[in-house]
């Protein structure tokens, strides 16, 4: 079945989503739990959560094992969290996400975390299969020329499912099907209480495999359907430090899809690398080598780069300029203000139309903690100047070149030049005030 019924989000509020989580990933080779892996700027879990707060669904089990810490605490307030204490296998971890569900009625969304590409419209599409047609088990499923590594997808004559067979118990005959499960499932919930306990455990590895659900539920003639993505990129699933790169480059070409659309000119979007979030505002262009990270808001009209790197807390606004080899990270820069070429940006706050000469560094760092530096509008910081923070430098003031700013403020209209810094005019003089004396 392909075509989606289309329900709406208020009918989200009878759905409930387990989220698998609790793997090491020991094919990652990595200390780092599986799901904290990152694809440009978000972890493969928060994909998930992410994904399924756009879908409207707003209770959500995780279920977390390995390094169950470290993972709880990236999780936070997001899902309600379980441990599985001992990992017996995908039915078990579904099995210890129900409790959190006890008396729950309506649709049982089962996903793993491990797969963040997933799109939401096709969550939405096998959650409408499950809740319109009132299915016991709505799957997910994807039909490849090449299904090696995959669950197959077996049907009886009539065309219904009744089993999932896994490659390495599958025989010769079936493993030329193509039809592959993806691990995403459906459940009415009562049919996933009802059945979960009933699944045995496997005879070598003694693990219970959510899997073996379908068949449990084919012997008693309760309807399975399912939903097939004609999207193969979003089923890849993370195992692999390999299959990580492959995502990355999924999400990217997503990223820059998006970017474009929303009124954006990425000159050589090949050389260009954007976290998935970055909001960025029309008729603004990118040149090429720009590396824009999470949590980065950028205005209209702007011109980034080429060779340019903005890090995680910076707010850029319209018709900003910012030139090869700057760097800013957790700063404001107000509309109309440049910084051509050669500076570092860091924890400032600049206003409008705000000039910052090649060579410019704000030194935020001490070596104990990071400290601010404000520029108000109209400043002119000269080529090579050091702003060691903390420090202000007043409206339409200027540090001259190779200037040595040191903690405390520069008044408004004020020249600073040396090292240090010191004041050698204390205002500068208006164009109004130059024709009125003359």
């Amino acid at each position: 079945m392909k075509k989606s019924l289309n329900i709406t989000k208020k009918a989200l509020n009878n759905v409930a989503c387990i989220v698998l989580a609790a793997g090491e990933g020991t094919r990652m080779k990595s200390e780092i739990p599986k799901v904290l892996h990152s694809i440009y700027g978000k972890t493969l879990i928060e994909y998930s959560l992410d994904t399924l707060q756009k879908l409207g669904i707003n209770k959500t089990v995780t279920v977390i094992g390995y390094k169950s810490r470290d993972v709880a605490k990236f999780i936070g307030k997001r899902s309600e969290v379980v441990i599985q204490e001992r990992r017996l296998g995908t039915a078990d971890a579904v099995k210890q996400g129900l409790k959190k569900l006890s008396g729950f009625k309506g649709n049982i969304l089962v996903l793993c975390a491990d797969a963040p590409l997933i799109s939401n419209e096709t969550l939405q599409a096998l959650i409408d299969i499950s809740k319109k047609g009132k299915v016991d088990c709505a799957i997910l499923t994807a039909t490849i020329k090449n299904p090696t590594g995959y669950g197959r997808i077996l049907r009886n004559d009539e065309g219904q499912i009744t089993r999932i067979i896994e490659e390495k118990d599958a025989s010769l005959y079936e493993k030329v099907i193509e039809e592959i499960n993806t691990g995403v499932y459906c459940f009415k919930a009562q049919s996933l209480f009802s059945n979960i306990d009933k699944i045995k455990p496997n005879k070598i590895k003694k693990e219970y495999y959510l899997t073996d659900i379908i068949e449990v539920l084919s012997s008693q003639d309760l309807r399975i359907d399912s939903y097939e993505t004609l999207n193969i990129e979003e089923i890849i699933g993370i195992n692999s430090r390999f299959e990580l790169i492959q995502a990355h480059k999924i999400m990217r070409q997503r990223i820059m899809k998006r970017i474009i659309e929303s009124g954006v000119t990425i000159v050589d979007p090949d050389t260009v690398y954007i976290d998935e979030g970055v909001e960025i505002g029309m008729d603004t262009i990118i040149e090429p080598f720009v590396r824009i990270e999470k949590n980065v808001k950028i205005g209209k009209k702007c011109l980034l780069g080429p060779f340019l790197r903005i890090r995680p807390g910076t707010v850029i606004k319209n018709n900003v300029r910012l030139g090869n080899f700057v760097e800013i990270v957790r700063s404001t820069i107000k509309s109309n203000s440049k910084a051509n070429h050669l500076a570092y940006i860091g924890d400032s706050k600049l206003g409008e139309a705000v000039n910052v000469g090649a060579g410019a560094v704000t030194a935020n760092y001490n070596g104990k903690e990071k400290n601010a530096t404000i520029i108000g509008d109209n400043a002119f910081i000269g080529s090579g100047s050091i702003l060691v923070a903390p420090v202000e430098i007043g409206k339409g003031a200027i540090t001259g070149a190779n200037s040595l700013v040191t903690k405390g403020k520069v008044r408004s209209g004020a020249i600073v030049v040396g090292v240090p810094a010191r004041e050698i005019k204390k205002k500068r003089e208006s164009k109004k005030t130059k024709k009125a004396g003359a």
